[in-house]
């Protein structure tokens, strides 16, 4: 008796411990966009619950049938077999002839009658008499007209007559769309509330005008404006809604809380370049009812300790029209150079057709340094102007991007300069994908100075190359001429150049690998170059780049660096 209980009991523990093997399904007669319909529908079972009984099999047709009527197929002819040997359930489908439309009755009452984006709606639709019936691009007309009517402010339009009918049959459908959007509302009035800031700079923002017809698009983009300013904490911009039926202008609303007169931000970070950085950054987004504001930052490191301060004056244009008086100093111990750099500068901000920003300047600067042998002290008053343009989609890693800028400076003896100087820098960057895991970037930059005396320019006027975001496979600025004790002197020219493919290995995760090639240099360049490979990782905080690089010129032979950097491509 005991043995027996025994036995029972094992096979008891073997009956529920074995797993239970899931049936296989499989489909034929169906290909292309019906079979791919079908597929999105039975995506929402498991695989776990294939089976081979009547209640699954029943499940299986009806999906089929509901997603080969919504591609206008209503008499499909579906049988299904199991193959026991396979355990399979074989599901065999004849679609059937189509449903096409017979009829295609679509109304346009009210205003939008006469508006040319409501007629194009309906003429690119793919919805025409005779063609199969797809209630997708049915549901997708019927969307599109009601979405348009609210971005452009008819808000008291709605669907007189919304039908659709199928004779299956007959295989005919009968299409009725009657739509009466009533008046086009226009903007009214604006009024502004819990604004700081004098209300003629916030209206400046404005880009609609009273009067006009309504579009949520000038509705959205005062939105984005007053955001971009940073003088607001909160901004939210909404037509009164109460108002409607009470005219044809409706009033906007502009609900505003000031932004905090004072930001503290700190940071640490670490790059190769110059070791572990700390930061702190004050600033004051509005400093007066004018919109006046206020920047300013120190960064501490082994090699290089910066601070900086500037000071911005919106004139009409806010975002993009404006002055800024600037105050920077740099303390830098790098290699063969040491030097203290005071900069002064006053600047006068345009955004130009075609994205372009140009920033013309007068800066000040003052340097005392020891390069290599050369110890002096140098004052430089130089007007410029910088053209720069930086376009780019897809966010954090961007799919496609591209970035100008070209800078031109001038110094003279005769007004506050060591010698007369001529200097231009220019730089590109482009980003390119194809499909969703490959991007390359390709980059080029130069620089030119044309001296009569280059001894007298400081170091932070000469070039010097190699880097995190130069050269790699060379240490931060290592590359440049040298003097008789061997000592780096910096350069009149550079030139650099980096050519990089990135692949997604998973998610935020990609591998790249690179080539680098350039040089700093006075009259010939000796190329230097690098190759490498890199880790990319889209952090909470932005893209960070971790990359193994080689030297191949001489002067590197068998040197391995690792280089370590955060922020954007562009």
């Amino acid at each position: 008796m005991t043995s027996s209980r025994v036995i029972l009991s094992f096979s008891a523990l073997l009956a529920f411990s074995l797993p239970s093997w899931a049936a296989s399904l499989s489909i034929n007669g169906l290909k292309g966009e019906e079979l791919t319909n079908l597929e999105v529908y039975l995506s929402s079972i498991s695989k776990d619950e294939y089976s081979t009984d009547l209640r699954f099999r029943a499940r299986v047709e009806s999906m089929a049938t509901e997603s080969l009527n919504a591609l206008g197929y209503y008499n499909p002819i579906i049988s299904s077999r199991v193959d026991e040997g396979k355990d399979e359930l074989i599901v065999t489908i004849d679609q059937g002839n189509p449903v096409r439309i017979k009829e295609l009755d679509i109304q346009l009452l009210g205003e939008a009658n006469e508006d040319e984006d409501f007629k194009n709606i309906i003429r690119n639709s793919p919805l025409k008499l005779g063609v199969k019936l797809n209630h997708g691009q049915y549901d997708s007309l019927k969307s599109s007209i009601r979405n348009l009517a609210l971005q452009k402010g008819y808000f008291d339009a709605d669907y007189k007559v919304s039908r659709l009918e199928v004779a299956p049959s007959k295989n005919q459908a009968f299409i009725r769309l009657h739509f009466d959007s009533g008046i086009r509302y226009h903007f009214g009035a604006t009024s502004i509330n819990g604004s700081q800031i004098d209300e003629e700079r916030v209206r400046s923002l404005q880009p609609f005008e009273e009067s006009k017809p309504y579009q949520a698009t000038q509705v959205g983009e005062f939105n984005q404006n007053l955001s971009n300013t940073d003088w607001f904490s909160s901004v939210f911009v909404e037509p009164e809604l109460s108002y409607l039926g009470k005219g044809r202008e409706i009033p906007m609303k502009v609900s505003l809380a000031p932004q905090s007169k004072n930001k503290i931000e700190t940071g640490l970070g670490y790059s190769t370049d110059v070791g572990v950085r700390g930061s702190v950054k004050w600033s004051k987004p509005w400093v007066n009812s004018r919109g006046h504001s206020f920047d300013s930052s120190v960064s501490l490191s082994v090699p290089e300790q910066t601070v900086t301060a500037g000071y911005n004056i919106p004139l009409k244009d806010v975002l993009n029209d404006y002055y800024r008086l600037q105050f920077g100093m740099k303390i830098l111990d790098n290699r063969d150079t040491e030097s203290v750099e005071t900069n002064l500068s006053v600047e006068r901000h345009w955004l130009l057709d075609g994205g372009w920003h140009r920033t013309a300047y007068v800066r000040y600067l003052y340097e005392r340094f020891t390069q290599g042998l050369q110890d002096d002290t140098s004052q430089f008053l130089l007007p410029g102007v910088t053209y720069t343009r930086t376009r780019v989609r897809g966010g954090a890693m961007p799919t496609w991007g591209d970035k100008q800028s070209i800078t031109l400076e001038y110094g003279d003896p005769a007004v506050l300069s060591e010698t007369r100087v001529v200097r231009l820098l220019a730089g590109t960057t482009f980003i390119r994908s194809a499909g969703k895991n490959h991007r390359g970037i390709f980059r080029l930059d130069g620089g030119a100075n044309f001296p009569d005396e280059f001894e007298s320019l400081p170091p932070s006027l000469r070039f010097f190359a190699g880097g995190d975001n130069s050269i790699r496979g060379y240490g931060y600025e290592s590359v440049s001429p040298t003097d008789d004790s061997g000592a780096l002197t910096g350069a009149k020219y550079i030139v650099t150049s980096s050519l990089e493919y990135q692949y997604r290995v998973t998610g935020n995760w990609w591998g790249a690998v690179f080539y680098d090639i350039g040089d700093a240099f006075n009259d010939t360049p000796e190329w230097h170059d690098g190759a490498g490979v890199g880790i990319r990782w889209v952090s909470p905080v932005g893209p960070i780049r971790f990359d193994f690089a080689w030297g191949l010129h001489e002067s590197a032979k068998d040197d391995f660096r690792i280089h370590f950097s955060l922020g954007p491509d562009l």
